[in-house]
């Protein structure tokens, strides 16, 4: 891997970049919180190979919504399904418009 390589990562948004403990501090929670939304499988942050949870610039915003429904007292387990609903309404959202623009 040459220094090219290695700075292109910077500006990938999916490369794992952030340990746990960054993480938790960059989204104002604690590292327990973290790991529960990967236990309900909201996220799955990659792992070094001595175990570590490292997450990914794009990740941190889905950990967010969770936390803000979690703050607004919706159990966990219930933010983490509200979010992923989410996504996949947006999703299928953006395929029904596309296939729509596709049909005129």
């Amino acid at each position: 891997m040459t220094a090219d390589d290695s700075f292109s990562r910077l500006d990938d948004d999916d490369y794992p970049a952030y340990t746990m403990g960054r993480a938790a501090d960059m989204l104002n929670t604690t590292q327990s919180f973290l790991r529960a939304i990967g236990e309900a499988r909201l996220i799955t942050p990659l792992r070094t190979p001595g175990g570590h949870r490292r997450y990914s610039r794009c990740q941190l915003p889905i950990a967010a919504c969770a936390r803000e429904l979690v703050d607004a007292g919706t159990p966990i387990e219930a933010a983490c399904r509200i979010v992923i609903l989410e996504d996949q309404l947006e999703e299928a959202q953006r395929i029904n418009t596309e296939s729509h623009v596709s049909l005129a």
